[in-house]
């Protein structure tokens, strides 16, 4: 398994060694898009609209729009320094909760945590105390720039680590609209669908649920493979360097001038033999 991060979880004066490893994958089928006409991969390329042309990595720069058409530039510097400055707090378990408490809307990205070398004892001492008072860890953690706040709990036999929002990115839900208030609902209708809520209830077993779009749209892509119902996009001819269109031009050029060289050497020593021919015949 990928090892996307290395460093410390820390609760009070234990420091864990750790690496994080991604506990989900996307299994969403990627479509390509192609031009209809020749059936050709559309490259989609960063152009600078006021200079009118392509632009690299190197030519692009981070800048916060504070104000519709106005920034803040922030160059590679400034944002590696705030990046060290969180990176050397690690991650910090700063409180300990009960799962309860924490509402699904929160949840965002899993992680497992394994052991880094000589990590294990410490980590092996986290797992039980979270499964003996059956608490979990809120901490923090920088990812890809950006500071995470985080739970750290046990699932199964591993710690798991689960991004969590922030208060100020979860929305109200008064934000909501037509959202119905409280409505008048019969005695005999809330029986009913208690009913079916109860002859619905089972366990949950995560694998008898499938996507079945996804499997759907696999079996179209093979039954179209079979049926030879592809395509190959076509490649664009590679123009030749500038350099070697200037050697080549050149050439055919100097062959040019070899020829008619040639033949006007050739006309020239004609006429003057015709010529002496002549004065011999005087």
């Amino acid at each position: 398994m990928h090892t996307m991060w290395k460093g410390t979880i820390s609760f009070g004066l234990v420091n864990i060694p750790v690496k994080l490893h991604a506990a989900t994958e996307n299994k969403d089928i990627r479509l390509r898009n192609l031009h209809k006409e020749c059936e050709t991969p559309i490259k989609y390329e960063k152009v600078c609209p006021h200079c009118e042309k392509e632009v690299t990595n190197d030519d692009i720069v981070k800048a916060y729009e504070y104000a519709k058409n106005k920034f803040v530039v922030l160059d590679d510097e400034d944002l590696e320094n705030l990046k060290k400055e969180q990176d050397d707090k690690a991650v910090e378990i700063v409180d300990f909760v009960q799962l309860e408490e924490i509402d699904p809307i929160y949840f965002e990205k899993s992680y497992y945590l394994s052991p880094n070398e000589g990590g294990g004892k410490a980590y092996a001492l986290l797992r039980q105390s979270l499964k003996d008072t059956g608490k979990i860890g809120i901490a923090k953690i920088m990812i890809r720039s950006k500071e995470q706040l985080a739970i750290v709990r046990v699932y199964e036999n591993t710690l798991v680590m689960e991004t969590i929002h922030y208060p100020d990115e979860v929305r109200a839900v008064d934000q909501v609209p037509n959202v119905p208030a409280e409505e008048n609902l019969g005695e005999k209708e809330l029986n009913t669908a208690k009913m079916l809520i109860d002859e619905l209830t089972t366990e949950f077993e995560p694998e008898k649920y499938n996507d079945e779009y996804r499997t759907a749209l696999m079996d179209l892509i093979e039954e179209k493979k079979e049926n030879n119902e592809v395509t190959t996009g076509k490649e664009k001819k590679q123009e030749k360097p500038d350099n070697v269109t200037d050697l080549m031009d050149a050439l055919e050029a100097s062959l040019e001038r070899s020829q008619k060289g040639s033949k006007n050497k050739t006309k020239k020593k004609t006429t003057t033999k015709k010529k002496t021919t002549a004065k011999k015949a005087l």
